[in-house]
């Protein structure tokens, strides 16, 4: 995919703070410090549109990225960050999941996961709340620069058994390599059309 002009257009925590127009979105989640802003980066081929941080939890609202005027990019805030007091980790819960609920123009959700680490409880957690919403999906198993190539294709499938998946759509990912852009490319473009 060319992209041409993409944006960061605004940050919200409520519907009235949501774009005002019906263009598609895709929805990235994963836990703190997993690379959704360098997955973005990498897939618009810009160096800091989404900023990255070696601090996790820095995302506390949900960001509106504007593709070329075609769909977005939407970067909710990671899950497991244990600085947040409980009150914090309660209000990004609710405007969360009011955001995945409400929103009408979402084609699909990304879930990025570390491809070095077993399935956490709370990455558990969220693939099954991705499943209850029945909203279409794809698994990216990210930083698999940080693994031999050789090993990549038998960690997806340790991964799969973890978390119980007969069959989803699950590609390897690396902003450090760039060598799975086109894979991904061609599977969100599948959600857009």
């Amino acid at each position: 995919m060319i992209i041409k002009n993409p944006k960061f257009e605004i940050s919200a925590v409520k519907p009235a703070q949501y774009p005002k127009n019906d263009f598609p979105q895709i929805v990235l989640v994963g836990k703190s410090n997993v690379g959704k802003s360098s997955f973005i980066n990498t897939m618009l081929n810009r160096k800091s549109l989404a900023r990255t941080s070696n601090t996790p939890g820095k995302t506390r609202q949900i960001n509106f990225y504007n593709i070329d005027n075609n769909f977005y990019f939407v970067d909710l805030p990671g899950y497991g960050y244990s600085k947040l007091s409980k009150e914090e980790q309660v209000n990004m819960g609710k405007f969360i999941e009011d955001y995945l609920n409400k929103s009408e123009n979402i084609k699909l959700i990304v879930f990025l996961i570390d491809i070095r680490h077993s399935i956490s409880e709370n990455d558990m957690l969220m693939y099954k709340y991705i499943l209850n919403t029945n909203l279409p999906f794809m698994l990216v198993a990210n930083k698999a620069d940080k693994i031999a190539v050789t090993k990549v294709d038998n960690r997806l499938e340790e991964l799969k058994k973890e978390l119980g998946i007969s069959y989803s759509i699950f590609i390897p990912f690396s902003s450090e390599r760039k060598i799975y852009t086109e894979n991904a490319w061609k599977e969100i473009e599948n959600f857009l059309k």
